[in-house]
């Protein structure tokens, strides 16, 4: 893609984001949860590739719906992390493919819930499904932006640590819970792993005080945390630790050592065995760096029988005076997500696509710097 093409297209994403209505918030949690009481039979999902927060905060909603007296299933796009049927455990569960996608329903659904995210890009294989039924979908979500198209009723809070505080709140009001009460140890787990896995076990900036709140309410309602942290965070395959090595071979330092950059192509995943779902979590190991404030991690994406022309971004940053909002910067990309974690896809090779990224981050690091006086 040529700079003039960039260009182009970002303008007519622009002009195209401008007549869209804004991604906010119509509903409260008392009100979705008044909706959701009425629900017979529901269908309950989140982004493709689901992290601890998506996993958890649908397997929380399906629980407390199903203690209410509502039949229905969660819907997920794969991959998914290994431990997901640990934590699934025997709630309704059907992992969808995104290019052949099973929809099928054994009867009609009233009710279709999205938690984690708003977006049609990162709805693979079920935007067809879910384009004829924003008016019986509810969205939960805490990221910057979406496409208010997709629901009829939002409750959204982008100060929130994970979803599944808002759907902490969300199930208060369904069971009629109040705030000091415990809650149903089977709905407390998933709560809890929403929690943590978006916090980074609580060591993230986005922690406040309502969040280990909550957290504290979780424990005493049973969850074990250790259980947790081993199932999700210390039964990787050996394959992970080896694309990890591939990853950090990788490494570059850009603009005085502020930006680092890696890169992970489809020989690095061939040749340790790894798949998509094993990178979670390797910009970590280089956030470690003192002097890096932004770390992207570039994963070459392909599929059997298509020539390999998307590559999916993930960014990080740290706050701080110079903290830059890679919200921002991918959405100038076609991006978004929150302002120290974001995610873009990009239809194009992986070599391209790192340019493109380090321009965006170089601007936006010049901009951070420049912003500081006697910097």
């Amino acid at each position: 893609m040529t700079p003039q093409a960039a260009t182009s297209s970002q303008s007519t994403a622009s002009a195209a984001s401008a007549s869209r209505p804004p991604y906010t918030a119509n509903a409260t949690a008392a009100e979705i949860a008044a909706r959701l009481s009425a629900t017979k039979r529901f269908i309950v999902t989140t982004h493709a590739k689901p992290d601890g927060d998506a996993l958890g905060s649908t397997l929380a909603i399906a629980r407390a719906l199903a203690r209410h007296g509502a039949q229905g299933e969660v819907w997920v796009v794969g991959p998914w992390p290994r431990w997901m049927p640990q934590i699934a455990g025997d709630t309704p569960l059907r992992k969808v493919s995104a290019d052949a996608p099973d929809v099928s329903l054994s009867a009609p659904i009233d009710t279709t819930i999205i938690t984690d995210t708003g977006s049609w890009s990162q709805l693979d294989g079920l935007k067809d499904w879910l384009a004829t039924r924003a008016d019986q979908t509810l969205i939960i979500d805490h990221h910057l932006h979406g496409d208010a198209s997709i629901a009829s009723l939002r409750y959204i809070d982008t100060s929130a640590a994970a979803v599944t505080e808002l759907c902490a709140e969300v199930i208060e009001h369904l069971l009629g819970l109040d705030v000091l009460d415990g809650f149903p140890p089977e709905i407390a787990e998933p709560l809890y792993l929403g929690l943590a896995t978006d916090t980074g076990w609580f060591k993230y900036s986005n922690v406040t005080p309502d969040t280990l709140a909550l957290a504290s309410r979780l424990l005493a309602s049973g969850v074990n945390h250790a259980r947790l942290y081993q199932l999700t965070e210390q039964t990787d395959d050996p394959s992970r630790p080896r694309l990890l090595g591939k990853a950090l071979s990788s490494l570059e330092f850009h603009a005085d050592g502020r930006i680092a950059l890696m890169c992970l192509r489809q020989s690095d995943f061939d040749a340790t065995g790894a798949g998509t779902e094993d990178t979670g979590g390797f910009a970590e190991s280089v956030m470690a760096v003192a002097g890096v404030s932004v770390v992207c991690t570039l994963t070459e994406m392909s599929r059997p029988g298509q020539p390999t022309q998307l590559t999916k971004g993930s960014l990080r940053s740290k706050p701080g005076p110079h903290a830059i909002d890679v919200a921002a910067v991918t959405a100038t990309l076609g991006g978004g997500g929150h302002a120290r974690a974001a995610g873009v896809k990009l239809a194009m090779p992986i070599e391209q696509a790192r340019a493109a990224v380090l321009q965006a981050l170089s601007a936006a690091c010049a901009s951070a710097h420049a912003a500081t006086p006697g910097t």
